[in-house]
């Protein structure tokens, strides 16, 4: 892929501009008149953009845009086949394109599955823009995207979409719709389990799933990656809301396989599936070519960005780095010779946390970094709180794929920000498909005495199954008994919904950082409605997590 920047002489200089929030900016814009148009070509036309448009990674002067371009009938995702094209693509600063500030081509060729990637610099800070792609004849659908505040400013509050966990056979992506109605956002974060790699009926249960993989075999090659991705990218519903903000995407494990570690995962057998290495770095390439996610030398996502003097956003690699997973009680959880980071990326973060002058310093993790203890549950309930959750058959428990099966990393991360007096950290997460607002303990053993280090804000699927899905019952039924157990352990959980499926929009000011949780009505439905659950907000300074009674408006 090639690229040539030419930027509009007017966007070469940006100028300070006053803080405007994302609403003011486009709350009297009209709707994206082409939303979905990249799906309306005929199947024998070529060139065409079928799978829609991205922008992802916003900077103050720039933005990563991303498309993919259909050059023949049988260029499809993962075939490798079709003939290299040229794309041109344009930024504007109107929808209406009378204001082209950057344009350029690239050349999108089977090497990287017809996919094209533009990281477009000399934008002005905290500016709506809107962008589009050409192919001879075919025109993309039209992309509005927002470059962030600049490094220095203050900004009065910026509000993210936060999304995990959405399993393609599970459900319709609902939440990636309400997301993309929003006109307040100023950008979405995706903590992990963008696709899943499961085959067709595999997860859920053949008899439970309500659209079918492709392909249907678990994917475990390059093709196969491309090929799953590709399938994704034809959901109506995330097309838009790619469309409508800018994606700032971290993965988990089902990018790769299950339970993924640094060499290897629950979800690959040697030898049948081939090496490890070879389908890890396989997952990784279809990634970088289909997400809007910077490409980094070191081929990991973990990486920081700035939101204005309000927040710096910090955001988490877990899979690459990290040690095998070990067996519940075996216990070797605190070897301090085991790892969920890696120790360059724990030094980066802490240094990071240290040294920012922000006044909220965000963390993008895609599993749970509280601690959770479960004593005795109903034997019912501990079947499929296993598969959530990691628990064995029965007695206390802990999630070995999460943070509590590397607790010296934990504690070496808490403890520094504890002796540092670094005030202000929340972590975001996704992975276990259920809603929870945290407290993070310094000691869970002398919690409350010994107080917090952070906060935690945890959300929900987007589709993947959760409690009430496994046990395949009304919401509600049993996981009330559940999450009192749980509450009951863990006193530094302050709320915890184990069967609602939704998204949170997370709500930064200078005052607190409040998570608004929202729920979908059925994620069997294409056109399931969408209702706010809960909110629960952490103030400046105090690093305790309280309810609040009305989502940010």
């Amino acid at each position: 892929m090639t690229s040539h920047l030419t930027p509009h002489p007017a966007a070469a200089t940006p100028r300070r501009r006053t803080v405007v929030l994302a609403a003011a900016a486009t709350a009297t814009l009209a709707p994206l008149t082409t939303l979905g148009a990249g799906t309306a070509h005929a199947a024998g036309t070529a060139p065409a953009f079928l799978h829609g448009v991205a922008s992802g990674d916003p900077l103050p002067d720039g933005v990563l845009l991303w498309t993919r371009v259909t050059p023949a009938p049988e260029a499809v995702p993962g075939s490798g086949l079709g003939p290299a094209v040229q794309v041109s693509w344009e930024v504007a600063s109107d929808q209406a394109f009378s204001r082209i500030v950057a344009g350029g081509t690239v050349t999108a060729s089977a090497a990287a599955d017809h996919t094209v990637k533009v990281d477009v610099r000399g934008l002005r800070p905290q500016t709506p823009y809107w962008y589009r792609f050409t192919a001879g004849s075919a025109v993309s659908p039209v992309g509005r995207t927002l470059t962030t505040p600049g490094h220095d400013v203050t900004t009065p509050g910026v509000r993210f979409g936060v999304v995990s966990c959405a399993n393609w056979e599970s459900g319709y992506f609902s939440a990636y719709r309400h997301l993309a109605a929003r006109t307040d956002l100023h950008a979405v974060l995706h903590l992990g389990d963008y696709i899943y790699e499961y085959a067709s009926g595999g997860y859920p249960e053949a008899k439970y799933t309500v659209r079918q993989h492709e392909p249907k075999h678990e994917i475990v090659s390059l093709a196969d990656y491309r090929t799953r991705h590709g399938r994704y990218r034809t959901d109506a519903d995330l097309q838009a809301l790619h469309q409508a903000h800018p994606v700032i995407a971290i993965w988990d494990d089902h990018e790769f396989a299950n339970d993924m570690w640094a060499g290897g995962a629950e979800n690959h057998t040697p030898g049948a599936e081939g090496d490890w290495a070879a389908r890890a770095e396989a997952a990784k390439q279809a990634y970088f070519e289909w997400m809007p996610v910077r490409t980094s030398t070191a081929g990991t996502v973990y990486r920081r960005l700035r939101f204005g003097t309000l927040a710096d956003l910090h955001l988490l690699d877990l899979r690459s780095f990290r040690s095998q997973q070990t067996k519940v009680g075996s216990g070797t959880v605190d070897d301090p010779e085991r790892t969920i980071t890696g120790r360059a990326q724990l030094d980066w973060l802490k240094s990071g946390l240290a040294g920012s002058d922000a006044t909220w310093k965000l963390v993008g993790t895609s599993v749970m970094i509280s601690p959770a203890a479960f004593g005795s549950l109903p034997a019912h309930l501990l079947g499929p709180l296993a598969k959530l959750l990691g628990l064995p058959e029965g007695g206390i428990a802990i999630n070995v794929d999460q943070w509590d099966g590397y607790t010296d990393d934990r504690k070496e991360l808490l403890g520094h920000l504890k002796e540092r007096n670094v005030k202000n950290t929340v972590f975001l997460t996704g992975d276990i498909h259920m809603a929870w607002a945290n407290e993070v303990p310094v000691n869970m053993a002398t919690y409350p005495g010994s107080g917090t280090a952070a906060t935690e804000f945890v959300v929900t699927s987007v589709t993947s199954d959760n409690l009430d899905d496994l046990l395949h019952v009304l919401p509600d039924t049993v996981s009330l008994v559940a999450e009192s157990a749980i509450k009951a352990a863990n006193w530094h959980v302050k709320w915890l919904d184990m069967d609602a499926h939704g998204y949170g929009v997370l709500d930064v000011t200078t005052e607190r950082s409040q998570m608004d949780y929202y729920v979908i009505s059925d994620k069997r439905r294409p056109g399931a409605t969408s209702e706010w659950s809960r909110s629960y907000r952490t103030l400046n300074g105090t690093q305790k997590v309280e309810r609040s009674y009305q989502p940010v408006r």
